[in-house]
C-alpha cells in the first residue's frame, strides 16, 4: 500500500498543475472572433487552462445566458447587454470596459472609397451589408452613421441585415452585398486582411462602441477561478497589445 501511494504521489509531483486545470466556456461577440483566437492562445500559455467560444450577436449570447446556457465569460460589442445580465442577476459583479470598437465601411468591389461614407450613394451599390441594429452594436451605430449624414431614408431599401457581424461579413466577402459595416478588429485579422479594401467611418458620426465584460453565474458555481484569471488577464499588457493589434481602443 505504501509503495502504491508513493507512486501516486510520484505521477502527481511529474503532471504539470496545468493537466488539472478546467476549460472554461467564453461567448463572444462576433466583432471580437478573431481576436479571441490570440487572447485564448495566450492566457492558455500562461495559464494552462483551455477556453471554449462562441460567438454570435450579442443580443443572441445575452438570451442564451438567462436560458441557461453555460458560458463562464461574456464578451459582449457594448455595455448594453452585459448591464442587462448584471441587472437580471446572472452575475455577481457588473461588467467592465474592455475595448472600444471601431466602425469600418468594407468592400470586395471596385468602389471608390476616397469619397468616405458617401460612396454609398452611388447608384453601382444595390445591397449595403450590416448586423441586424436589433441584436449586434455594430449594426446599430451602423444606422446612427447613417442617419448623421442624412443617408439612412435613401438607403433602407438596400440593407441587408444579418443576424451578427459575421453574417454580414458573409454578404460582403461573398459579393451579395456590394459593400458593408463591420467592425475594424475583423479587416485587420491576419486571415482577412488582404480581402477587399476597407476604410473608418468618422467616429464622430456614432456613439462610442464600449465592449463590456462579465464573469457570469455559470461560472462562479463551477470555474470562479478560472474564470477570474481570464477576466483579469484581458485588462493585463499582453492581452491590451492584442486589442490594440486588431484595432480596438484601449479604455
Amino acid at each position: 500500500m505504501k509503495r502504491i501511494i508513493l507512486t501516486v504521489l510520484a505521477f502527481l509531483l511529474a503532471v504539470p498543475l496545468a493537466a488539472f486545470a478546467s476549460d472554461i466556456t467564453v461567448a463572444g461577440a462576433a466583432n471580437v472572433q478573431f481576436t479571441l483566437d490570440d487572447l485564448k492562445a495566450e492566457f492558455t500559455k500562461e495559464t494552462g487552462v483551455s477556453v471554449k467560444t462562441v460567438i454570435g450577436s450579442s443580443g443572441k449570447l445575452t438570451s442564451q445566458v438567462e436560458n441557461g446556457a453555460p458560458f463562464d465569460v461574456f464578451l459582449s460589442a457594448d455595455m448594453k447587454y452585459p448591464s442587462k445580465i448584471f441587472k437580471d442577476g446572472f452575475s455577481s459583479n457588473a461588467p467592465k470596459v474592455y475595448a472600444y470598437g471601431v466602425l469600418v465601411l468594407w468592400t470586395m468591389k471596385d468602389l471608390d472609397l476616397s469619397k468616405g461614407i458617401n460612396v454609398l450613394s452611388d447608384t453601382s451599390i444595390q445591397k449595403v451589408a450590416l448586423a441586424d441594429p436589433k441584436l449586434a452594436p455594430y449594426g446599430r451605430e451602423a444606422v446612427n452613421a447613417l442617419k448623421f449624414y442624412k443617408l439612412y431614408d435613401q438607403l433602407q431599401k438596400e440593407l441587408v441585415l444579418g443576424e451578427s457581424i459575421s453574417q454580414a461579413n458573409q454578404f460582403i466577402t461573398t459579393g451579395a452585398a456590394d459593400i458593408g459595416f463591420t467592425a475594424k478588429s475583423v479587416v485587420v485579422a491576419p486571415n482577412m486582411k488582404d480581402k477587399g479594401k476597407w476604410i473608418e467611418v468618422d467616429p464622430q458620426s456614432y456613439k462610442p462602441i464600449a465592449q463590456g465584460v462579465i464573469v457570469l453565474k455559470y461560472a462562479e458555481q463551477n470555474h470562479s477561478k478560472e474564470a477570474h484569471e481570464f477576466y483579469d488577464f484581458l485588462f493585463s499588457a499582453p492581452a491590451q497589445e492584442i486589442f490594440k493589434r486588431y484595432g480596438y481602443k484601449l479604455p
